[in-house]
């Protein structure tokens, strides 16, 4: 069983940068493909950007160039930095943790869920 943490979320305006962490127990952290998603209020849940257990990224297009996704596997911690935020990146972030093997985008295929942390931009 792996328990995530998300933490810092807040309020801030647009233009300014947040950067959220996520935690996991265990001693396997490294071996996960770990994964943001938000879910905006009254919208689907929206895959923001994995990073491999090797280190590979990748983006969701309303977020390239703008977040970015990285891992600390001896802290066991997973990092997005945000950066140009918008009112539209108003969402509950969560991180995820996947056991199988290949990245995947897709919310059903990760095992693992943090309790989300809430991000307000305001304009």
């Amino acid at each position: 069983q792996v328990q995530l943490v998300e933490s810092g979320g807040g309020l801030v305006q647009a233009g300014d940068s947040l950067r959220l962490s996520c935690a996991a127990s265990g001693r396997t952290f490294g071996s996960y493909h770990m994964a943001w998603f938000r879910q905006a209020s009254g919208k689907q849940r929206e895959w923001v950007a994995v990073i491999s257990s090797g280190g590979w990224t990748n983006y969701g297009a309303s977020v390239k160039g703008r977040f970015t996704i990285s891992r600390d596997n001896a802290k066991n911690t997973m990092y997005l930095q945000m950066n140009s935020l918008k009112p539209e990146d108003t969402a509950v972030y969560y991180c995820a943790a996947r056991t199988g093997s290949g990245v995947s985008f897709r919310g059903d295929q990760y095992d693992f869920w943090g309790q989300g942390t809430q991000v307000t931009v305001s304009s």
